[in-house]
């Protein structure tokens, strides 16, 4: 098997993945993915794409993460890693889209306009 190379994205949020076979390493941005992610909840989010497909000592992963915060870029790990785990066997396709693993949540902070304090917040109306 090859080498995949897979982008997945969330927020501002990039994350480039190599995937091969091995013994279910992860390192992210040349640390210990355990070291990097240090929330549970986002460690959880990671690994679920392997648990679904029940392959999680198969592969070995190095990610570059790019951009956003810890949570947009363990986001944008799950979605890069979904995706190649369809492109090694696309009958997992299924399962990983009934969880919404593959879609990728464009969701981004609505921009701050001029003369308010935030971007849909107002300030204080005076009457008098």
């Amino acid at each position: 098997m090859d080498t995949i190379n897979v982008t997945g994205r969330r927020k501002s949020a990039i994350a480039r993945i190599y995937l091969k076979e091995g013994k279910g390493n992860i390192v992210v941005n040349k640390k210990n993915f355990e070291d990097y992610f240090t929330v549970p909840e986002y460690k959880y989010q990671i690994k679920k794409p392997f648990t679904i497909v029940d392959a999680e000592d198969k592969y070995d992963i190095t990610a570059n993460l790019k951009g956003g915060g810890i949570k947009g870029q363990a986001e944008a790990l799950r979605l890069a890693i979904s995706k190649a785990l369809v492109i090694i066997n696309p009958e997992d396709k299924v399962a990983l889209k009934k969880q919404g693993f593959l879609t990728r949540d464009s969701r981004v902070v609505e921009r701050k306009k001029p003369g308010q304090p935030k971007a849909r917040k107002k300030f204080q109306f005076s009457k008098r």
